[in-house]
């Protein structure tokens, strides 16, 4: 994964074709997908905001089974 952006308030990547990013807020991790702030989700980490991200990404993806 490549970070585009990295600082102590705000992360910043893509993932999977996705726009993802992170701001600290204070009081904990705002998370956005797709540059759209995601509603009630604050998260103590960055790290967890990011695994959560990821997590939202992978489980909208197609199913690749055959």
């Amino acid at each position: 994964m490549h970070t585009l952006r990295e600082s102590d308030e705000f992360w910043s990547d893509s993932y999977r074709g996705h726009a993802i990013a992170t701001l600290n807020r204070g009081n904990g991790w705002l998370v956005y997908l797709d540059h759209v702030l995601q509603h009630n989700k604050l998260f103590v980490t960055a790290e967890a905001a990011v695994v959560w991200l990821r997590r939202q990404i992978d489980s909208a993806a197609p199913s690749q089974a055959h």
